[in-house]
């Protein structure tokens, strides 16, 4: 369980510079050389302004030791430790890293290696999720090293700040007091955190591809949790408000990949970090009474993150005059993963409750200003739905035998309509194509991103979408996921270029709007939501005849 961190009863100056986590791994690369240590090498990370009554100050710093032995075995290990926290207040080690042999190659991939390896055993539940944690096959330093060897200092200093502050997490509020909990979380998490929300990192898109799908998903899970929780902490206002603006309304992270004829782009967004579109919070009265059940299904809800995967299918065809461009929806994957461990209280009364997709809006095309594409062509026509007329009659009469002869007639009709719960649609916004996926409740035909369960006001609202996880006609997988095949958006979309362009590799946009609702599937509440989120990125896309770019 993570300890929640206290509030402070004063304020208390964190003496902590935002520039001087990105200098972890510039200070570790520096280190001097170990004939020259007359004492262990301390690195500050953060220290309390406040000194207690016996003078010392709170701090947790990182600490490099020299092993014994000879020259050729010399080695480096690093220390977390705590400074000035009850009930001792002396110097306490929290972690110990493996030994770093400074006579190899690449000397501190061990530590780097050892602090990834951590975080994916440690990393949250998701119900049903093959995502192997703990039973991950040891991480292969190899991959890591290419990443360290492909990027400069800086770049890869962002990176290992980002690693090392998610190791931290778990140390601070598991295993360390509650005091050095709360210091963590009023410093080093939103700065470091507030960085990832600022700016894409590159070494984090070329770490997840290049050490495997099992691996990114922990390793972001992870990432997701510790956003969910921060964002957490600065709503019911512990402290947090007064320091850095919170990443809790940031895009999230996503990264686009071009191979093998296929673009695809992967985004990964913690439930709260999503703009708020439409909420049952807007219909309440300014002071609403205190719901401890909603505050808990809030809680829960909190721990979810989308996980996205749109993958599209393109080919080029050189003809005498032009040059055509083909594209197809491959796969749209969406999935809430539940971010939480076992042993969590809100699993059993609301284990079947989760934000669900939504609304999906692909755009794919040429870079913006492109002169070179000669024409658009869509393949999917606009959607006439088909009905099913049923004429049922009925004649009721007397005849002669009876003693008053009269005849009746009544006739009934009535009308079958096929609907799907969710509708596909393609469109053209300029030289981009669109394709469109919205779901419908189907037993108000409302949209369910734009609209609200009937009957919102009742502690119990009716809509078509309860117990949307079973039954053979569920818009959903089981596990809350929504798969969009090809089949489902017809044929490929398709641009003519000149034929001036080829021998090149052009820059292709790819991006998408994700919408996620909460309505309430088992549970009696009168909560509803809908959050979004947009991404949007550039791919290759080689014009290179017999050639492609991997």
């Amino acid at each position: 369980m993570v300890h929640l961190p206290n509030t402070p009863t004063r304020e208390r100056e964190i003496k902590l510079s935002f520039l001087s986590i990105m200098d972890i791994w510039s200070w570790i690369c520096e280190l001097p050389n170990l004939d020259d240590w007359s004492e262990s090498p301390v690195f500050e990370l953060v220290s309390s302004g406040q000194a207690d009554q016996d003078g010392s100050t709170q701090s947790v710093h990182l600490r490099a030791d020299r092993t014994s032995g000879s020259e050729s075995e010399a080695a480096v290990i690093f220390t977390v430790c705590l400074q000035g926290f009850p009930p001792l207040n002396a110097e306490k080690p929290l972690w110990v890293s493996e030994k770093c042999h400074v006579s190899r190659e690449n000397p501190f991939l061990p530590l780097i290696v050892q602090l990834v390896q951590e975080i994916i055993a440690l990393s949250p539940n998701a119900p049903n999720s093959t995502c192997p944690r703990a039973q991950l096959q040891k991480l292969k330093p190899e991959p890591i090293a290419w990443v360290m060897d492909s990027h400069s200092l800086e770049s890869f200093s962002t990176f290992f700040n980002l690693v090392f502050i998610l190791r931290l997490f778990w140390l601070c509020a598991c295993d360390a007091p509650n005091e050095a909990g709360s210091l963590y979380f009023q410093s080093l998490l939103p700065s470091a955190l507030e960085i990832v929300s600022s700016s894409p990192l590159p070494v984090l898109r070329t770490f997840l591809v290049t050490v495997g799908i099992d691996t990114e998903l922990c390793f972001m899970r992870t990432l997701g949790y510790v956003v969910a929780k921060l964002c957490i902490f600065r709503e019911l206002g512990v402290g947090l408000q007064v320091l850095v603006p919170p990443p809790c309304r940031s895009p999230g992270f996503s990264y686009s990949t071009e191979a093998h004829g296929v673009w695809a782009l992967k985004g990964y967004a913690s439930m709260m970090t999503m703009m708020k579109v439409a909420s049952s919070d807007g219909l309440k009265p300014q002071i609403p009474r205190l719901d401890a059940k909603e505050s808990v299904l809030k809680y829960a809800l909190a721990h979810q993150q989308l996980e996205a995967l749109v993958q599209l299918e393109y080919s080029v065809a050189f003809n005498d005059g032009f040059i055509q461009v083909l594209a197809r929806i491959d796969n749209i994957r969406l999935h809430v993963a539940k971010l939480g461990f076992k042993n969590q209280n809100d699993e059993a009364e609301y284990g079947e409750e989760k934000h669900f997709p939504s609304r999906v809006r692909i755009w794919v095309g040429p870079e913006v200003g492109a002169t070179y594409v000669g024409g658009l062509s869509l393949s999917r026509s606009t959607g006439n739905a088909e009905k099913e007329v049923e004429i049922q009659k009925i004649v009721k009469g007397h005849f002669q035998n009876l003693k008053l002869s009269k005849g009746k007639a009544v006739a009934r009709t009535s009308t079958k309509t096929k609907m799907k719960n969710w509708r596909m649609d393609q469109e053209a916004e300029g030289n981009g194509a669109i394709f469109d996926a919205v779901l419908y409740d189907n037993a108000t035909g409302q949209e369910v991103a734009t609209g609200r369960p009937y009957g919102e006001t009742s502690d119990d609202p009716i809509h078509g979408l309860r117990r949307r996880y079973v039954g053979a006609n569920r818009p959903f997988t089981k596990t809350g996921s929504v798969v969009l095949a090809g089949d489902e958006y017809g044929e490929e979309v398709g641009w003519k270029l000149s034929k001036e362009m080829e021998g090149s590799v052009l820059k292709w946009r790819i991006g998408g709007e994700f919408w996620v609702s909460y309505w309430p599937n088992q549970a009696k509440t009168s909560f509803f939501e809908t959050r979004y989120v947009e991404w949007c990125d550039e791919v290759d896309l080689p014009l290179i005849p017999g050639k492609m770019i991997v």
